[in-house]
C-alpha cells in the first residue's frame, strides 16, 4: 500500500511539472507524442522531427541509443519511466541541446554513466536499483536543476557534496529495502535544497538513525513510517522527530503512509508541538492500540496549521471525548480533519484561537457544534460531505459564530422546512457553499442576508421565489444543474456580478435579462434546453451587444435543442426574420399589398365595367353547356330556324340594322314575322308556328316591348312552349333599361323570367359589342339539317 501510495505521488509531481513547461512552449512549438502503455520494446523510429514533448513511459524497453533519438533536436521532455532500463549512459542526450526534463523513474538502472554537456532542469532516477547515489561529478554542473530524484540502498556523506553548491528546489530521495546496513546520521548535511521528500523502504518496523535535521530543507516530507509494536511509542521515529527541534529552518513537515497505535500518534503530535514547524500535515494513517490519556502539553508551539487526511481506526472501542477534545483545544489557527470517519466534535472548552476549520468527508450531523459559543474567531468552516440534513440546524449553529465569513455544506443532505421559522444566520457571514444537496425553491427565504457568493448549484430548485428577501450584497451565484426555467432578474440582486445557470431547463432567456443586470460581469448559462423560436432572437441579440467576456462558454455551449430542425445549431447561427416574429408587421405587410390590390381591382371593375364582362363569359360557358345536353338529332329533326326575334316596332331599327345583320352573317336563319309569317293564317297561329320551329326565342326588351300586346303574347306562347317542352329555349336581350313601375301588371310572367333567368345587356360601349354578339351566337349556334333549310326557302 505505501508504495503505491509513493508512486501516485510521484505521478502527481510529474503531471505538475509536465503541465508548468508546456504553459511555457508556445501553441506553435508544442508537438506532444504520446506512446505510453503501447507495448513498446524499443523508441519508436517513426517520430516527427518537431517532437517537443516524448511520452513512451509504461512500456517494456530495455536500452535506449543515441540513434533512437539523435533526430529529435527540439526535444524538451522525455518521460521514459516504467520501463526495464539497466542501464544508462547519459551521452546518448548529447545532440538534445534543447532537453529540460528527464524522467527515468521505475526503471531497472544500477548504473549510469555521466555526460559534461547536459543542463537539465528536471532529473529523475527515483525508484531504481542504485546501491549508491548516481551522484556523479558531472551532476554538479546542472546549474538549472530545479528537481532531483535520486534512490539508493545506501548513503554516504561524501556522496553529496558534487551537488552541494547548488540550490535545488526540490529532491526526492527513494531509500531501497536494504537501507540500514550501512547508514551515515550525517548523510544529508551536504544537501542543499528547499524541499525535501524521503521515502523510507515499506519494512516492518522503523529503526533508521538519518538525521534529517541537517538539511537546508524549509520543507520536509516523510513516508512510509511503521511503528506499531512498542506501544510506549515509535523510539527510533521519535528521535528522528525530536532533532527536528534544533533546526530552525524547518516550517513545514508532512508525513505520509504511517502505521501506529494511538498512543504513538498523540506522541507524534506532541513532539512536533514543540519544534518550530508551523504547517504539519499527515495523510494515510492506519490507527490501532489502546488510547492512553495522557493530558495534552499545547504550549510553547509555533504550530500555525494541522491537517489529518485519510485515518484508518482498526480500534473498535476508543474514548473519543478525549480524542475530540484534544482537538479542538488546539490552539493552532488551521485544523483539518478529513476522511477520518468522525462522528462528533465537541465545541472547545475556551475561547479558540481557530480561524479555518475543516471536517469534510466525516460523518459528522447536526448537533455539531450546537450552542458552541468559543468558535468566535472563526472565519471558515468546511463541513462538506457529513451527514447534515436540517438547514435549520446548521443555521442556529452559526449563531454564536461571531466571525464566520465563509462556510461549506456541500454534498450533504441538506433540506429547508419553511414551517420551523425565522433563519437567524451569522450576520459576519459572506460565503455560503450548500451545492450537492436537496434544497428546493424555499432555500432562497433563508439566506445569510449579507452574503456575497451563494453557490447552490445540484440541487432541486425549480424557481427563484418574486417574493424572496433582497439580497443587496449578492456579487457570485451558482444555480447549475438545477431546473430552472428561466435566467432570474437582479431586482432581487442588485449587485450580482457573475451568475452560473448551465444545466438547467432555460429555455427561453428573457432578453432583458443584460439590461437589468447591469453590474454583471460574468455569465455562464451554456448547456441548457434553448427553444429556437421567435422569444429567443431578442436574447441572441442581445448577447451580441455585451463583452464576449461577459457570455462564458459563447457560442459552444449554447445550442438549439428545439425544434427538432434546428437541435444541435448554435444559437449564433440561428437566424430568422423580423417579419415573421412581429405579428404586426406581418399583419401590416400582408393587409396593406392586399387592401392595394382590392381598391385596384375596385377601381378596374368600375372603369373596365368587369362584371359586366364576367356575367358574359358566364353566360356563355352555361349555353355551351347546356347546348351539349340536348341530343343533336332531336334539335335537327324539329327546327328550322336557329331562332325567333320578338321585339317591338319603335325598336325595329335596332333588330333591322344591328341584330339582323350581325346574326346572318354567321349563316345563322332568323325567323321574323314580317318575312316569315304565312298570309291566310291568323297571327296567333303564325306566332306559336314560328316559336315550335324555331332552335332559341329572342326578345329584345325595352320600355316599348312592355307596350306592345303582341310583344306580351309571343312572350306568353314561348314562355307556355317551354315548360311543355322543359327546354331553354327563351334569350332575353335588354336594349334599355325597363323601370319596374313601367312594367304593366299584365306583364307577371315577364317579371319572373326576369328575376329567374339571366338576360343578356346591350352595351353602349362600342368595344363591348364584339363579346356581345359572340355570346348571343354561342347560344343560338345549332347545325340544321339542309332539308330543314329547303322547306324555310318554300315558305318563303
Amino acid at each position: 500500500m505505501t508504495k503505491t501510495n509513493s508512486s501516485i505521488f510521484h505521478f502527481a509531481i510529474i503531471f505538475i511539472v509536465i503541465l508548468e513547461i508546456r504553459t511555457q512552449l508556445s501553441d506553435e512549438s508544442e508537438f506532444l507524442v504520446d506512446r505510453s502503455k503501447t507495448g513498446l520494446t524499443h523508441v519508436p523510429k517513426d517520430l516527427s522531427l518537431n517532437t517537443t514533448i516524448l511520452d513512451i513511459s509504461q512500456n517494456y524497453i530495455s536500452e535506449l541509443w543515441t540513434s533512437d533519438i539523435i533526430s529529435l533536436s527540439k526535444l524538451k521532455i522525455l518521460i521514459i519511466s516504467h520501463n526495464r532500463i539497466q542501464y544508462l549512459d547519459m551521452s546518448v542526450f548529447r545532440f538534445n541541446q534543447e532537453l529540460e526534463y528527464l524522467d527515468l523513474s521505475h526503471n531497472k538502472l544500477e548504473k549510469i554513466s555521466c555526460h559534461p554537456t547536459l543542463n537539465l532542469k528536471h532529473l529523475d532516477l527515483s525508484f531504481n536499483a542504485f546501491d549508491a547515489l548516481p551522484i556523479c561529478q558531472e551532476l554538479g554542473n546542472m546549474s538549472q536543476l530545479e528537481f532531483l530524484g535520486l534512490s539508493a540502498t545506501q548513503l554516504q556523506k561524501s556522496s553529496m557534496l558534487p551537488i552541494a553548491y547548488l540550490h535545488i528546489s526540490k529532491v526526492l530521495l527513494v531509500l531501497g529495502d536494504t537501507y540500514g546496513e550501512k547508514e551515515d546520521p550525517e548523510s544529508l548535511r551536504d544537501l542543499n535544497t528547499q524541499s525535501l521528500h524521503i521515502v523510507f523502504p515499506t519494512r516492518n518496523e522503523f529503526h533508521f538513525i538519518l538525521d534529517v535535521s541537517v538539511s537546508t530543507a524549509v520543507s520536509l516530507e516523510l513516508s512510509n513510517i511503521k511503528c506499531v509494536l512498542d506501544d510506549n511509542g515509535c523510539s527510533s521515529f521519535q528521535n528522528v522527530l525530536s532533532k527536528l527541534q534544533k533546526n530552525s529552518r524547518l516550517s513545514n513537515l508532512t508525513l505520509n503512509n504511517i502505521e501506529t497505535t494511538w498512543n504513538s500518534f498523540f506522541m507524534i503530535l506532541q513532539l512536533v508541538w514543540h519544534t518550530n514547524i508551523n504547517y504539519f500535515s499527515i495523510s494515510n494513517v492506519k490507527l490501532q492500540g489502546r488510547v492512553g490519556f495522557r493530558e495534552f502539553d499545547y504550549s510553547g508551539t509555533s504550530l500555525k496549521a494541522l491537517s489529518i487526511h485519510q485515518v484508518v481506526n482498526e480500534v473498535f472501542s476508543l474514548p473519543q471525548d478525549y480524542i475530540y477534545k484534544t482537538l479542538s483545544n488546539m490552539n493552532i489557527q488551521h485544523l483539518t480533519v478529513s476522511a477520518a470517519h468522525m462522528v462528533h466534535m465537541v465545541c472547545p472548552s475556551q475561547i479558540s484561537p481557530l480561524l479555518y476549520l475543516n471536517f469534510s468527508n466525516n460523518l459528522l450531523t447536526d448537533m455539531v457544534f450546537k450552542n458552541c459559543a468559543n468558535l468566535a474567531n472563526l472565519k471558515t468552516l468546511s463541513l462538506q460531505m457529513n451527514q447534515l440534513k436540517e438547514l435549520a440546524n446548521i443555521v442556529h449553529m452559526t449563531k454564536e459564530m461571531k466571525s464566520l465569513q465563509q462556510l461549506d455544506v456541500s454534498q450533504n443532505s441538506l433540506k429547508y422546512d419553511e414551517s420551523e421559522g425565522n433563519c437567524p444566520w451569522t450576520r459576519s457571514l459572506l460565503s455560503l457553499n450548500m451545492s450537492s444537496n436537496i434544497l428546493t425553491d424555499s432555500v432562497f427565504r433563508c439566506l445569510p442576508p449579507r452574503v456575497k457568493v451563494l453557490d447552490l448549484h445540484s440541487n432541486r430548485i425549480r424557481s427563484i421565489p418574486k417574493d424572496v428577501t433582497s439580497l443587496e450584497t449578492l456579487q457570485e451565484l451558482n444555480v447549475a444543474s438545477n431546473s430552472l426555467a428561466h435566467l432570474p432578474g437582479c431586482d432581487t440582486f442588485s449587485s450580482l456580478s457573475i451568475l452560473i445557470i448551465d444545466y438547467n431547463s432555460v429555455s427561453n432567456p428573457s432578453a432583458d435579462f443584460f439590461q437589468s443586470c447591469q453590474k454583471l460581469r460574468s455569465l455562464k448559462a451554456g448547456n441548457n434546453p434553448f427553444q429556437c423560436t421567435c422569444e429567443l432572437r431578442d436574447f441572441i441579440q442581445s448577447v451580441g451587444q455585451v463583452s464576449s467576456e461577459v457570455v462564458e462558454g459563447w457560442p459552444d455551449s449554447y445550442k438549439c435543442d428545439y425544434p427538432e430542425s434546428y437541435k444541435g445549431t448554435p444559437l449564433k447561427d440561428f437566424h430568422v426574420s423580423q417579419l415573421s416574429c412581429n405579428t404586426a408587421l406581418l399583419i401590416v405587410t400582408i393587409g396593406v399589398p392586399g387592401l392595394v390590390l382590392v381598391v385596384t381591382v375596385t377601381i378596374l371593375c368600375i372603369y373596365l365595367d368587369l362584371p359586366w364582362y364576367l356575367r358574359m363569359v358566364c353566360q356563355w360557358t352555361q349555353t355551351r353547356r347546356r347546348a351539349r345536353n340536348v341530343p343533336l338529332e332531336e334539335l335537327q329533326r324539329t327546327v328550322q330556324f336557329h331562332a325567333f326575334i320578338s321585339y317591338s316596332g319603335h325598336d325595329s331599327a335596332w333588330v333591322k340594322n344591328e341584330l339582323i345583320p350581325n346574326l346572318e352573317k354567321e349563316d345563322i336563319r332568323i325567323c321574323l314575322h314580317e318575312r316569315n309569317f304565312v298570309p291566310g293564317k291568323s297571327i296567333v297561329e303564325n306566332i306559336i308556328n314560328c316559336i315550335e320551329k324555331s332552335y332559341k326565342c329572342i326578345f329584345v326588351l325595352s320600355p316599348n316591348f312592355v307596350q306592345s300586346e303582341w310583344c306580351h303574347y309571343e312572350l306568353y306562347f314561348a314562355h307556355h312552349n317551354l315548360f311543355r317542352e322543359g327546354s331553354n329555349n327563351l334569350i332575353l336581350i335588354l336594349l334599355d333599361p325597363i323601370p319596374q313601375y313601367s312594367v304593366p301588371s299584365s306583364y307577371h310572367k315577364l317579371k319572373a323570367l326576369m328575376a329567374q333567368r339571366t338576360y343578356l345587356e346591350w352595351p353602349k360601349e362600342k368595344s363591348k359589342h364584339r363579346l356581345f354578339w359572340a355570346n348571343l351566337r354561342a347560344s343560338i349556334n345549332i347545325k340544321l339539317m339542309d332539308k330543314a333549310k329547303e322547306i324555310s326557302h318554300t315558305q318563303i
